[in-house]
Order: C-alpha cells, then structure tokens, then sequence
C-alpha cells in the first residue's frame, strides 16, 4: 500500500528525466579555508557519469588541486565528490565521473524540435536557491529540480557553437541542465540567457544535441539515443486500442483461414479416402464372386464324378469347391468398412508452403511495430526469444499464465525501472511496458520481488500459480498509467540467439 501511495496518478516523462539530473557543486580551498563557491546543473549520460558546462567546473580544470567538484543527486541523503574527465571549452561541455551510486541515464533525441515546440528546462536556478536556502548544507542536499517551460525559438551559431533558441526561463544555475521534449529527450544542454534590457524578451542557449553527440563521441562516452517521435500516452493509448481491435480482428481471419484450410484439407482427405474405400471394397467383392463361381463349378464337377461312379476324386472336389466357398463368404464380408471420423489429412508433400499454427514454440526473432509503441528513452532492437512449453522463456525464466498470455514483471536489482513482459501466442506479440520509477518506488517493488517464490523454469504447477498471484500484487502497485510500451511481432527465426 506504501508503494501504491507512492505512486503517480500518470506517466510524468519530465519527472522520470528529474531522476538523472543533479546539482553540481564546486567549493574551492586554500588550505583549510573556503575561499570559492560556485554551483550548476548537470545530468547523467551513463549510470556514473554527467554532463555540464565547462563554465560550471572552470575552475576545477584550471586549479585541480584546490577545486573539489560536488555531485548532488536530486534523489536520496547524500553528496559525491566527481571528476572532471573530459572538457571542450569551445563547446562550453565538461563530463564528470563520480561513484557511489548509480543514476538513471537520460536519452538524447537525435531529431530535431519543430518550430514552436514545447519544450522543458530542469535544472538548479540560482535565484531559486538564494531565496530558499537556509544554509550552505542545502546546496549539498538532494533535492528535485526545477522545471520551467517554453517554446522552440530557432537554431543559432553561438561562438560557431550550434544552439537552441528558446523561451523556457533558467537563470544562472541552470547551466548544463538538459533541456528536453515532451517525452523527457534531451535536445540540448542549457548553456546561457538573453538579457532583458529595457523591457526586452529575455532568451535562452542551449547547446544543441548534435554538439552534445560530438563531445561525447570524442570523449568515448557511449550514450544512449531515439529517433522515434514523441507522442502522449493518451495518444498512444488511443492508436493502443485501435491496433490491438486491429490484430483482434487479423488473428480471427487468420484463425478462420486456418480452420478453413484444415477443413478443406479434411474434406478432400475424405473424398480421396472414400474413392479408395470403394475400389477396395470392388475388388473384395469381385475376388468373393470368383471364388464362389469357383467353387460352385468344383461342386457341380464333384456330382459329374460321382455320376460316374468316382466316388473318391468326386468327395475331394466337393471338399475344394466348399472350402472356395466359403472363402468367397469370408472375403464378402471382410470387405473394408468406411469411417470418415479416422480420416487424417495427408501430409504436406516436400517443398509445398505452410501455414504457421497461431501458437509456436521455439526460437523467435520479434520486431518493434512503431505505430503500436510508444518509444521516449529505450533503444529500439529486434528481440530473440526461445518459447518453451509452461511459459519457459529462454531456457531460464519462468512466466506466469495471465490469462491466455504468458507474463513476467521484471524488478532489476540497479536500473530505476519495472518492465511488464508479455508474450501472447495467440497472435506472436511481445509487449515490454515500462514504468519509470523513483528510487522510493523501486526500494517497495524490490521488497515486494523479493517474494516472488521462483525465478527460473519450472514444472511446479503450486509454484507458478503462487508467482502468478505474486506477480498480479506487483502488477497492483506499478502506476495506473506507463511511461513506455514497446510492442514487438515474433516470427519463427531458427538462427535467433535469445539474449540474458
């Protein structure tokens, strides 16, 4: 319940992208006197590594030795002390690794906003923290960003810097928070503002996410990126219903048509079968109507002989005609019978097209359908899959019977997120639902995995009915609504490798 409490109403994409961002603190000594102070904003690019201006930790790349650069989290109760790795003053970037834990990457959007867009500022403004801060020690307490918006004014050249224009207010602080899409995509790192004179319109810079990808590229920092367009859960929602009424309707037709075929098949093995009943049953017949002329010649010729007194030749015949007699008797009457209900279709001949039963097992490589997914920070990739019998997935984990799907709810132990995995083999369709969660929300949905009674295959049946229960208890406590569904067609792919 503590869990479900905690939970947001929505999908908050801004505030699932609020997770990696961080304050970034710079507190320069001269001996054992503070003598500088300064603070900006930054955002993670990997779990232990962030981006931020190369004006925010000057100072730290020029006197190393008297410049401590601080990481504070916008989750949790304490701040780590980073390390300037890489800077380009020209590009005003600056990467700092830290350890101690482990931050929700954020994912650039390698397209570019439309004119006019929204778009959404996160960050520390100074001004912000000098009318709330009580003491030095807030400026090193975890604590959420601010968001500010606007819209997309234009792409600049700033210094022969490529920048976005644009109107959502930061102030001093702010610089190198990301500045982000609707979906929570970073578009650029904010970098600077306009000034106001004389009742101006006050702009800001952020430097564009193309000059963010060549700093990172040059620095040997993988980071993440999507290109897919960011749309609303409630429109994906929308498209959600429309496709599944959609595959619905495309797996009866298939059903339909199979059960056609199979049909069709079943009456032409019928026909077939009944032709060569009848050709049997001719040729048990004609046979019978040869041995009874036969014996019944053997038995006039036994009387021939017997009028000619040959009594001995005469009783051997009669033996012989009797005995082909009843041999044409027997031969009648074991003439095959015809039962259409044990009539099989014959078997495809070499080389003829088959129809794939609408439930496979084995190896399957599944393909992202983009107008069924709503895609804001994962990767798209084809997924492998080895389907076992009893919701064996890849020889190694246990799903649980949902119905007529196969599911599993995925809580890792580091990663900020709980994917839904769901296999339906009616139609071959394999869904990851995402929910982006706050440290708090994983701290519950961990204590709540921690009773799932199995986590690898298994032929108990008692056992997997307890992890069906479980896993609907999960289920219960994610929010109402996703921040990502990523749905993905499986064909048979005997060459798929499934991945851990």
């Amino acid at each position: 319940m503590a869990f479900l409490g905690t939970a947001p109403a929505r999908a908050d994409d801004i505030s699932a992208s609020a997770r990696g961002v961080v304050r970034v603190v710079t507190i320069a000594v001269v001996g054992d006197d503070v003598v500088g102070f300064g603070h900006g904003s930054g955002f993670a690019v990997s779990p232990n590594r962030i981006v931020t201006n190369a004006h925010v930790v000057e100072l730290a790349d020029r006197y190393p030795d008297n410049v401590v650069i601080g990481v504070v989290p916008s989750e949790g109760d304490k701040s780590y002390q980073g390390r300037l790795i890489a800077i380009d003053k020209q590009r005003d970037l600056a990467l700092i690794e830290f350890s101690g834990i482990r931050l929700a990457p954020l994912t650039l959007y390698s397209g570019a906003p439309g004119d006019g867009e929204t778009l959404i500022a996160l960050g520390y403004p100074g001004n912000v923290d000098v009318a709330t801060a009580r003491s030095a020690a807030d400026f090193i307490t975890p604590q959420s960003p601010v968001r500010s918006q606007g819209g997309y004014a234009g792409l600049r050249s700033l210094e022969g810097t490529s920048v976005l224009l644009h109107t959502a207010s930061i102030a001093r602080g702010n610089s190198g928070g990301p500045l982000l899409d609707r979906c929570g995509r970073v578009l650029g790192v904010n970098s600077a503002i306009t000034r106001g004179d004389e009742g101006d319109s006050s702009f800001a810079f952020a430097i564009a996410g193309t000059e963010l990808a060549a700093f990172l590229t040059a620095a040997k920092q993988p980071f993440a990126t999507v290109a897919m367009p960011c749309t609303s859960v409630e429109e994906q929602m929308a498209l959600e219903r429309n496709a599944d009424e959609k595959a619905r309707a495309e797996a009866d037709q298939q059903s339909r048509a199979d059960a056609a075929r199979a049909d069709a098949a079943r009456q032409d093995a019928i026909t077939q079968a009944r032709t060569r009943n009848e050709a049997a049953r001719e040729n048990f017949m004609a046979g019978a109507a040869v041995l009874l002329v036969l014996g019944a010649l053997a038995v006039g010729g036994a009387g021939l002989l017997l009028s000619r007194d040959r009594r001995r030749e005469a009783i051997w015949v009669a033996l012989g005609g009797g005995v082909l007699m009843i041999g044409a008797v027997a031969l009648f009457l074991s003439r095959p019978g015809f039962d259409e209900s044990k009539v099989m279709p014959m078997p495809r001949a070499s080389g003829t097209p088959t129809v794939p039963s609408p439930i496979e097992l084995g190896r399957m490589v599944c393909t992202l359908v983009p107008e069924r997914s709503r895609v804001t920070v994962t990767a798209i990739d084809t997924v492998d899959l080895d389907i076992g019998t009893d919701g064996c997935i890849n020889g190694r984990t246990q799903y649980a019977e949902a119905g007529t799907h196969w599911q599993r709810v995925l809580v890792p132990d580091q990663d900020q997120s709980v994917s839904v995995l769901d296999y339906d083999p009616g139609t071959r369709t394999y869904t990851n639902t995402r929910y982006l969660l706050s440290a708090e929300q994983m701290k519950a949905a961990r204590a709540l995995r921690a009773e799932v009674p199995i986590k690898q295959c298994s032929t108990d049946q008692t056992a997997r009915a307890r992890l069906a229960t479980q896993q609907q208890a999960l289920r219960a406590a994610l929010p109402p609504v996703y921040n990502e569904k990523l749905v993905y067609r499986c064909a048979a792919g005997a060459g798929a490798t499934p991945k851990p």
